[in-house]
């Protein structure tokens, strides 16, 4: 992953003069205007399997039902 540093922000007509830009562009020389390399190879999928640990009940209330505003 590539972290690409704070979130810029531009006004919506200068991205939409962008955009139309790059779409110009690639219908008049019908060529991609940027290549994604591929996803890398290997077995990383499960690396951290047992990694992780529970530590208190999953499917139980965060809070006792006497807490809640809506029963009351």
């Amino acid at each position: 992953m590539v972290h690409m540093g704070p979130m810029a922000t531009i006004q919506i007509s200068k991205f939409m003069t962008i955009c139309r830009a790059v779409l110009d562009r690639m219908g008049r020389t019908r060529k991609p205007v940027a290549q994604t390399p591929p996803a890398p190879t290997g077995t990383w999928l499960g690396t951290m399997q047992d990694e992780g640990e529970t530590r208190n009940d999953l499917v139980a209330p965060a809070a006792d039902s006497s807490e809640w505003d809506t029963l009351r």
